[in-house]
């Protein structure tokens, strides 16, 4: 396992590697002790050291984006809890995507909390095996079974009381990856947040040739020119590593804005995709 950063996309580098390093990830990579932190008006960080979990606060109660582990779960429930919440506040739970460090906790979440959980059909129905029967992973990676309450569909307007969020289908790392995206408010300034599933691609993944599953390079270009148009002035992601969170953080919600960031994360991972389906379709014979 190699731990350090590797610049924008180091992020996604080291998680690529603890999910092909099976102690690491037994290990559960970046779910360290985190407090929470303010991102915007109304919107917090409340999940571990690196594995996302983000509280949105709406006049009608509280909405949650990811659960992390299910060892992430009662972590997460002290945040909300240091924010001055009640658990039970949150009625609404998202999902970026359906692997256990994202998925894991949702459960104990919804048990805790009585909120409901939405996400996307693809998703959904690998929450509902527990993660099992993943395209890539296997059974390997298994988390306490959730079935969501509904599913959400790409451009589907998700609203709880004054805040409404929209459901963007970014497929490739999972095949029902989901971006959020939302207006938001920083320094009195009206801005739009992006909340991205995740654009790793896995070691393994097959892009070209016998793809991994059908159309997954297709669905990895589509989600691109879907990331790359999407209003993005305020850039989180389902890890802290991919937006630099913690050097953020330490200097306050306006540290948070940062179309640039975004635009430069986004055309750097582009060329890393286009690069890797170049080589394996030349391995190919393509």
């Amino acid at each position: 396992m190699i731990r350090k950063s590797f610049g924008i996309l180091g992020a996604a580098v080291l998680w690529a590697a603890a999910f092909a390093c099976p102690a690491a990830a037994q290990q559960e990579p970046g779910n360290g002790p985190m407090k929470p932190f303010a991102i915007a008006d109304g919107v917090w960080w409340v999940g571990a050291s690196d594995v996302a979990s983000y509280l949105i606060q709406t006049n009608k109660g509280l909405i949650l984006v990811d659960g992390g582990y299910e060892s992430t779960a009662p972590r997460i429930l002290d945040n909300i809890r240091r924010l001055g919440f009640d658990p039970t506040q949150v009625k609404l739970i998202l999902n970026s995507h359906a692997h256990l460090d994202h998925a894991g906790g949702i459960a104990a979440l919804k048990a805790a909390t009585g909120a409901k959980v939405l996400a996307s059909a693809e998703d959904g129905k690998l929450m509902a095996r527990g993660g099992k029967g993943d395209f890539y992973l296997g059974d390997k990676y298994g988390y306490p079974p959730v079935k969501p309450d509904g599913t959400v569909r790409d451009g589907q307007k998700v609203k709880l009381g004054n805040v409404t969020l929209t459901a963007r289908l970014t497929p490739g790392h999972t095949r029902g990856c989901t971006t959020w995206t939302f207006p938001v408010t920083v320094a009195g300034q009206a801005r739009q947040a992006l909340i991205m599933c995740s654009n790793t691609i896995l070691p393994g993944y097959k892009l070209a040739g016998a793809e991994s599953y059908p159309g997954i390079a297709a669905d990895f270009e589509k989600s691109y020119r879907i990331w790359r148009a999407a209003p993005c002035d305020v850039f989180l992601a389902s890890h802290a590593g991919f937006f630099r969170a913690a050097d953020k953080a330490a200097k306050g919600p306006e540290a948070f804005v940062d179309p640039e960031g975004c635009k430069a994360f986004f055309d750097k991972g582009y060329g890393i995709f286009r690069a890797e389906l170049a080589r394996q379709q030349a391995a190919a014979g393509r």
